[in-house]
C-alpha cells in the first residue's frame, strides 16, 4: 500500500475542498429540515464516469510495457450511517468494466480483453455544516478489488490479483426537502495490482480511477 501518496494527496484534496466548500456552504448556511442524528441512514443511487490511469510496468518486457484501460459510465448504489460529531460511514458499491491493451515501446499492440472489477469501499467522512442546505463533506476509507470475468483474446491467458487500496473523496448533498437530496461527489482509489499473461509475463497495473458521480438519494 502506498501511504506516502495518499497522505500528501488526502492533504491537497482536503485543503482544495475546503477552499471550494467553505463559501458556499456559508451561502447556504441556514438550517434545514433534514436529517443528520446519529442513526440518521441515507440511500443513495448515483451514475458514475470511471476513469483509470492505467500506467502499466513490467520487468518481463525488453524496452518496457505501457498499458490502456478504457474510461467507462456505470451505476452505482451506496448506504451512509450518520455517527456524532458530523461523522459518517459510507459504503459504496459498484461493478465496471473496462478494455486493456498494452503496448510495448519495440511496437505493436496486445490485446488483453476486458475486466470486470468490484471494487466495494468503506468510506469515513466528515461533514461540514450536515444541517444546512449543501452538507459538503470529506471523506478517506479503504477499498478491496474483486477482479472476475477476466475475458482475454483466444489462446491469451489473463489473470489479476485482487488487492486493497486507499480511497479519499469530496462531495455535496443538496437539500430538495422531504428529507430528498441532490449529490455530487468525486473519488479517488489507489489501485495497484498484478497482471498475469500467458503465465509468463508478470506486470505490475497502477488503476488509480478517479470517479465522479451524480444522483439522488433519501434519509430516513
Amino acid at each position: 500500500m502506498k501511504l506516502a501518496p495518499f497522505f500528501s494527496k488526502t492533504s491537497y484534496l482536503a485543503i482544495a475542498a475546503a477552499l471550494a466548500f467553505a463559501p458556499i456552504s456559508a451561502a447556504f448556511a441556514q438550517d434545514t429540515g433534514l436529517k443528520t442524528a446519529p442513526g440518521t441512514i441515507e440511500l443513495r443511487a448515483r451514475f458514475l464516469g470511471v476513469f483509470p490511469s492505467g500506467n502499466i510496468s513490467s520487468s518481463n518486457v525488453p524496452g518496457g510495457i505501457k498499458g490502456d484501460l478504457s474510461n467507462t459510465q456505470v451505476p452505482e448504489f451506496d448506504i451512509s450511517y450518520f455517527l456524532p460529531y458530523h461523522l459518517a460511514v459510507e459504503l459504496i458499491a459498484a461493478v465496471s468494466q473496462h478494455d486493456v491493451s498494452v503496448h510495448p515501446t519495440a511496437g505493436g499492440t496486445l490485446n488483453l480483453g476486458q475486466i470486470t472489477l468490484l471494487p466495494p469501499t468503506l468510506l469515513l467522512q466528515y461533514h461540514f455544516q450536515p444541517t444546512t442546505k449543501i452538507d459538503a463533506y470529506l471523506g478517506a476509507g479503504i477499498n478491496y478489488t474483486f477482479f472476475f470475468d477476466q475475458s482475454s483474446p483466444s489462446g491469451t491467458a489473463v489473470r489479476y490479483d485482487n488487492t486493497f487500496g486507499e480511497a479519499i473523496q469530496a462531495g455535496f448533498d443538496y437539500d430538495l426537502g422531504n428529507n430528498w437530496v441532490a449529490n455530487l461527489d468525486v473519488k479517488h482509489i489507489f489501485l495497484n495490482t498484478n497482471v498475469y499473461v500467458n503465465h509468463a509475463v508478470t506486470a505490475s497495473v497502477d488503476i488509480d480511477p478517479t470517479i465522479v458521480g451524480a444522483g439522488i438519494g433519501y434519509r430516513f
